[in-house]
């Protein structure tokens, strides 16, 4: 299948509507997640390889992208790579690979959230409303006061979306940036995972280990030792505290 677009606009009408690019090589898994799309009122861009994706985005920017991560000619990794160095746009994995690994690794380059196959179509479109919910949010004016957020060498601009670790800024995915302005904001709090999936992504249900895999990540980016993470301490059988001590401080791995 080349890349191409499917034209409709859904409920919504007229050109307001969002656009969709599903990057995917199997006819039947693009067909169902379009029709599924349409259906909740969104516009649908279609590719079914690599080069194929980056020339629909290049036609048409879109405002989330659906991609396989197994593709001929050129992997999911290398597409998202690729649209993350054109410009932000929010990124949902999907593929038959459910390694940690690969979890790991597309969430490293920025995807957003990672849906395994096979999959309920119904859930992808409710995560697809999501990403898009908070990146809209991200962008959006904020009613709440955006003050700075500082703790530990970190300091968190919820207004610029920036973040930054001793004067040197943090490349932060959409969802590690609001983890981390959670945890700035409820410092010494137990946080458990539900809880994080709950205010962090807004879901009432999902994979559990996508906040573990996002938890790991965000320690890699701010913690001096990964390996023995002083900041976002696991509190074992309930879930996560941050402690905003010094960095000349000494503490506990989790």
């Amino acid at each position: 299948m080349q890349s191409g677009q499917s034209g409709s606009s859904g409920g919504t009408g007229g050109g307001g509507a969002q656009h969709v690019l599903v990057v995917d090589d199997d006819p039947t898994v693009s067909e169902i997640v379009t029709g599924y799309l349409e259906r909740a009122g969104f516009g649908v861009d279609l590719a079914a390889d690599g080069p194929g994706a980056l020339a629909a985005a290049g036609a048409r920017w879109p405002d989330l992208v659906v991609l396989d991560l197994m593709l001929p000619g050129m992997d999911g990794l290398a597409v998202c790579r690729e649209l993350r160095a054109r410009g932000p746009v929010p990124v949902i994995m999907l593929t038959a690979r459910a390694d940690e690994e690969d979890r790991i690794l597309g969430l490293e380059i920025g995807a957003d959230d990672y849906v395994t196959k096979p999959f309920s179509p119904r859930e992808l479109v409710l995560r697809v409303e999501s990403v898009l919910r908070r990146s809209a949010l991200a962008a959006g004016p904020r009613p709440e006061p955006v003050v700075p957020l500082r703790a530990a060498g970190l300091e968190v601009d919820p207004a610029a979306r920036r973040a930054t670790k001793r004067g040197r800024e943090l490349a932060l995915t959409l969802r590690e940036f609001d983890l981390l302005a959670y945890f700035l904001r409820h410092p010494g709090q137990v946080c458990d995972r539900e809880r994080l999936m709950r205010e962090v992504w807004g879901w009432d249900f999902g994979d559990l280990s996508t906040v573990t895999v996002h938890v790991r990540r965000l320690r890699g980016k701010i913690e001096d030792d990964p390996a023995r993470p002083r900041l976002i301490q696991t509190v074992w059988g309930a879930g996560y505290r941050f402690d905003p001590v010094g960095p000349q401080e000494a503490g506990s791995g989790a």
